[in-house]
């Protein structure tokens, strides 16, 4: 690599990896805070959402990849246009393509990196993801109740409080409702109590205060009984069994496992679905090169429109992109359409565009047909804005 290489290389490296690690954090944070609203209820559900984060990054990693390594090439092109370093390299006999081979290079070895992600990492960490979320959600009751949460420990069970202290053992205002075992209901509402946990371990001892019980005898008749202090005796339910083994979704397959059932037929997921994920993942990864291809040119458009409508166009090519390659694995899925022609043509069509406007950019580096809407669009943008007040005289 020569010393241009690597000073162009350089200066995106840092840009892409802020990019992402931005991107990454938002959106782990704002999935993070779902989390801890769908598991309020369980008592360890900081550990819980530790471990589903965690499992979340390659998902969120292959998301923001691609959206980073543009964005890092926008903002370093344009930077090296505006300072006049493009016009000085390409007055000293460095072609556009000359130009962009470091980022096609960074652009290869990037898309390495997302088959990793995509092929292995994912599948992987989807099935462990959903793993721990089931354990999560199917924790059992160890015997403490959170305030305004409504636990649901069995069947037969339901328990809500509107105070509780840290611990989850004092509570105040409770509510109970339990079906009895000649399938009667019961239901017990109490001003305070205190939950003890037997020395068994296997149930706990919920003694209220000041409170009422409903609850139907052997004739059916309703009897209300008023108690001062009560005693009720709850078992405490044990985690419920593992989830299915991996393999029963085609997103928790490898490339290769992908590949291998779909060529041997014998999958109970449909061969369609199957095709469809296969060449979703591979168009996802393949399409760094073609980023690079469209991202050099833009750059160098952005010094008479700016930089906003050229990171805007990509974008958009972007966002269409990838929701159109979602769109099509759920047309082949749905035997709509075959996974061949409802993937590739996104990736096609894609690569079209980038190819189009990097080989007409080759005489005229900026001069683009992109480049040229870019500046319609900045040129409508400029319409819009305030026009600065004159001074007096």
């Amino acid at each position: 690599m020569s010393l241009v290489d690597r000073y162009l290389l350089r200066l995106a490296f840092w840009p892409m990896v802020g990019a992402t690690g931005v991107t990454l954090i938002a959106l782990l944070l704002e999935r993070i805070l779902r989390l801890l609203d769908m598991l309020a209820a369980s008592n360890d559900r900081f550990g819980f959402v530790a471990q589903l984060a965690v499992n979340l990054v390659p998902h969120y990693v292959g998301l923001t990849m691609p959206a980073a390594f543009f964005l890092a090439l926008m903002v370093v092109v344009n930077r090296l246009n505006q300072a006049s370093e493009i016009d000085a390299l390409l007055a000293a006999g460095v072609s556009l393509t000359r130009l962009a081979a470091p980022y096609l290079c960074l652009a290869a070895a990037l898309t390495a990196v997302s088959l990793l992600v995509f092929g292995f990492l994912q599948p992987y960490s989807r099935y462990a993801y959903r793993a721990v979320l089931h354990s999560a959600q199917n924790a059992g009751w160890n015997g403490l109740v959170p305030a305004e949460t409504i636990l649901v420990p069995s069947q037969d069970l339901t328990m809500t409080t509107d105070e509780a202290d840290t611990a989850g053992q004092r509570l105040g205002h409770v509510f109970i409702r339990r079906m009895t075992d000649k399938h009667r209901e019961e239901i017990t509402t109490a001003g305070m109590a205190e939950i003890l946990r037997t020395p068994d371990g296997k149930s706990v001892r919920l003694m209220m205060q000041n409170g009422q019980q409903l609850r139907f005898n052997d004739q059916g008749q309703p009897e209300i009984l008023s108690f001062k202090d009560f005693t009720m005796v709850l078992p405490v339910t044990g985690p419920a069994k593992l989830l299915r083994a991996r393999g029963g979704d085609e997103r928790e397959l490898t490339l290769f496992e992908l590949a291998r059932q779909a060529e041997g037929g014998h999958s109970l997921i449909s061969e369609p679905a199957l095709r469809a994920e296969l060449y979703g993942r591979l168009a996802k990864a393949f399409v760094l090169p073609l980023l690079a291809l469209l991202g050099v040119p833009l750059g160098l458009s952005a010094k008479r429109s700016g930089r906003a409508p050229g990171m805007l166009v990509g974008g958009l090519l972007l966002l269409a992109f990838f929701h159109l390659v979602q769109l099509g694995q759920g047309l082949a899925t749905t035997g709509r359409m075959s996974p061949e022609l409802a993937v590739g043509a996104p990736f096609f069509g894609m690569a079209a565009i980038a190819f189009t406007v990097f080989l007409t950019s080759l005489k005229r580096p900026g001069e683009t047909p992109i480049g040229q809407a870019m500046e319609h669009i900045s040129t409508l943008i400029s319409r819009f804005r305030p026009k600065p007040a004159e001074t007096p005289a």
